[in-house]
């Protein structure tokens, strides 16, 4: 018999969104080591560019390890099979006509990628859920900035990549 109740949620995600249950925290789960991801070879041009999409979001939320590579690489691959169903069938439409020998219609029949692209976004669906990627599993997190992150930031700012961020500092009241 498997695990009753819901799923347990990761202490990095109870700790972002503060521990609203209050109950103890698990200070021995294992701590996958951060760094750089790299993106698989065999993925196709969508799959990538959604790799390249999360890495960053998922990094700055603090919840992608290096052994999450493998979930990664199945959302990412998931998210370009799902992009490709239903681009299908917004230009096909999500039935088509069967025609007996004459060219009269007998039936009209469901496009298999609607089943297809259904049973994807199930799919999709867990994995969102897994890295705090919905609305509603991310309600309450409260995200810390990560040094490495940081590090990160600073390296790219000085590569030029990414923007310098403007600080607009609010003046000191006086005391009295």
């Amino acid at each position: 018999m498997g695990r009753r109740g819901p799923r347990p949620k990761p202490t990095a995600l109870k700790i972002l969104a503060g521990n609203p249950g209050k109950r103890p925290l698990n200070h021995r789960e294992p701590k996958p080591r951060t760094g750089i991801l790299r993106c698989p070879a065999w993925l196709d041009n969508e799959a990538r560019a959604c790799w390249k999409r999360l890495i960053p979001e998922l990094k700055l939320m603090g919840v992608l390890g290096r052994i999450d590579i493998d979930a990664l690489t199945n959302y990412c691959d998931t998210w370009s099979r799902w992009k490709r169903a239903i681009l299908f069938l917004q230009k096909s439409g999500d039935v088509y006509s069967v025609k007996d020998d004459d060219g009269k219609v007998k039936y009209v029949a469901q496009w298999p990628q609607v089943a297809v692209a259904r049973n994807l976004l199930t799919a999709l669906n867990r994995y969102q859920q897994e890295f705090g990627m919905t609305p509603a599993s991310r309600v309450g997190l409260k995200a810390e900035v990560d040094t490495d992150v940081t590090t990160i930031l600073d390296q790219l700012m000085t590569r030029g990549i990414a923007p310098k961020p403007k600080i607009r500092r609010e003046p000191e009241a006086e005391e009295n």
